[in-house]
């Protein structure tokens, strides 16, 4: 895989080098509560644009189902990006049509300039190959080079990720290089004893790496709103927990899989749970009590870990060589049950090993718990992404910037 640093090399200057970055950061209105993704982009594009480059910035934001729609606007991600590299950044109402080229025409070296919201054109994620390829041949109108440096969404088929980079000559940015390598890290001669904690809502959308990692790590974690389709497998009542019932045979075949091949699975042994859920925009004080993880009543919802789990969970981690986290205990959201995340964070800190914050929601929550990031040993940018590499598969846009 040629890098950013091959391209500098070979030379930049005057280029027009498409970047396709991720952008996609959580919004309240017009405010972005999240930039870490952008932050995260920024060195590729100070290189590119210092070594001279006309660096156009293209990225997705949420889900605007193929139309342009102002909720989904890029503009203040451009604004952001201008503060962070502390100059100017062009910003284009669309993506390929007349505002696109006319901003690209008008970028001279060292300027950057960022287009609007992809997802606002229906090819870009289309499963139509015809379709999609349509809109990278657009793309491709526009630019000279592709950097790939958008990791939260190379487990996509999207035009910009997949059809692109065969339409342009292409390397990857510094971010994807950088989260390649943490990612072999957690597949290639892993350090062990090798720690792996799960949280997040649904259990469904980790069966997948939990298969894979169940021959591969020493312990795994469960927390969050998936434990109690676990605890559920285990004859205990949950209450009116989140709950997947049809995954309960399967999460079953699994703890005797675990037990069989060595792994030792670890779940909460006391959890906070009330009948009421908690009120994110006010942040209202809970009503909760602690109770034993077989003990939830039936009128209560399980909403974080409790204090036996999190010293539990944090003396399971003490010694592991290599750890690797994705997704919140609790719903972290809330002050009054972001205690059982805040106190994973802590012992991933504590602990001697290399660490890996796996993205998405548990990466926002470091960073909104007012973690210092860089004393993780690497906090990812794509949680699906990461969870997909974990699982074996092969990402579309890693492949398509294979030589």
């Amino acid at each position: 895989m040629k890098t950013i640093d091959d391209l500098t090399a070979e030379g930049v200057a005057g280029k027009r080098v498409f970047v396709r970055a991720d952008l996609n950061v959580p919004l309240d209105g017009t405010t972005i509560t999240d930039d870490g993704r952008i932050r995260a982009v920024q060195p590729t594009i100070a290189k590119l644009a210092q070594y001279g480059a006309k660096v156009i910035v293209a990225s997705h934001l949420g889900r605007p189902n193929g139309a342009p729609d102002p909720a989904f606007s890029l503009a203040p991600a451009a604004k952001r990006l201008g503060e962070l590299l502390g100059r100017e950044v062009a910003f284009a109402t669309d993506t390929v049509g007349a505002s696109a080229k006319s901003v690209v025409d008008g970028l001279g070296e060292g300027q950057v300039a960022v287009l609007e919201n992809l997802r606002f054109n229906a090819g870009e994620t289309s499963k139509d190959d015809a379709e999609r390829g349509a809109f990278a041949d657009q793309l491709a109108e526009l630019a000279d080079l592709y950097v790939g440096d958008g990791f939260g969404a190379v487990h996509r088929k999207h035009a910009s990720v997949y059809d692109l980079p065969a339409r342009l000559p292409h390397a990857a940015g510094e971010l994807i290089a950088a989260e390649v390598t943490v990612l072999k890290k957690l597949t290639e001669d892993v350090k062990r004893p090798y720690v792996v904690v799960l949280g997040g809502a649904k259990v469904s959308d980790k069966l997948a790496v939990i298969d894979e990692l169940l021959g591969k790590a020493d312990r795994l974690l469960i927390g969050g709103g998936m434990a109690y389709t676990f605890l559920k497998a285990k004859g205990y009542e949950v209450g009116i927990s989140l709950l997947q019932e049809d995954q309960v045979p399967t999460v079953t075949e699994y703890m005797a899989r675990a037990e069989k091949n060595g792994v030792e699975l670890v779940l909460p042994v006391d959890i906070l749970a009330s009948t009421d859920f908690p009120d994110l925009k006010t942040k209202a004080p809970a009503d909760f009590v602690t109770v034993d993880a077989d003990k939830i009543p039936s009128d209560k919802e399980g909403l974080d870990i409790g204090p036996k789990t999190r010293e539990l969970f944090a003396a399971k981690i003490a010694d592991a060589r290599t750890v690797f986290w994705n997704g919140p205990v609790g719903v972290a959201e809330h002050p009054d049950y972001a205690g059982g995340t805040a106190s994973v964070a802590r012992a991933l800190l504590d602990s001697p090993g290399f660490t890996v914050v796996g993205g998405g929601d548990s990466a926002a929550a470091v960073r909104a718990l007012g973690f210092d990031e860089n004393a993780f040993g690497h906090i990812s940018t794509g949680g699906g992404a990461s969870l997909e590499y974990l699982e074996g598969k092969t990402l579309p846009g890693l492949a398509a910037l294979e030589d």
